[in-house]
């Protein structure tokens, strides 16, 4: 998965498509991401001893063919490729070419 936390991504597809946001947490082994203000979920919690009764409202997770990465450089949609430099891969924009 090339998708990393603190990634600004797009949707792509479904009810939030066009909405921009920063990835709160990549799950690989599921391929889905948590993007903030993105398919926002209401979970009713109830009453304790100690907390009273709420609403609240959180992010749910997207598929990773979903979103896809904002170049910093030009403020785009693009795909990642992978470069290795020396003994270290690095991500690059593929419209840009550089690094990201």
């Amino acid at each position: 998965m090339k998708i990393k936390k603190d990634d600004m991504v797009i949707v792509l597809t479904g009810k939030d498509k066009g909405k921009k946001g920063k990835v709160i947490k990549a799950l690989p082994k599921e391929d889905r991401v948590i993007v903030e203000g993105v398919n926002v979920q209401t979970k009713h919690q109830k009453q304790t001893r100690t907390a009273a009764a709420e609403i609240k409202h959180q992010e749910g997770p997207i598929h990773v063919s979903n979103v896809m990465i904002i170049d910093p450089h030009s403020k785009e949609p693009t795909r990642i490729g992978m470069k290795i430099e020396g003994k270290e891969k690095v991500r690059i924009a593929k419209k840009s070419g550089k690094e990201i």
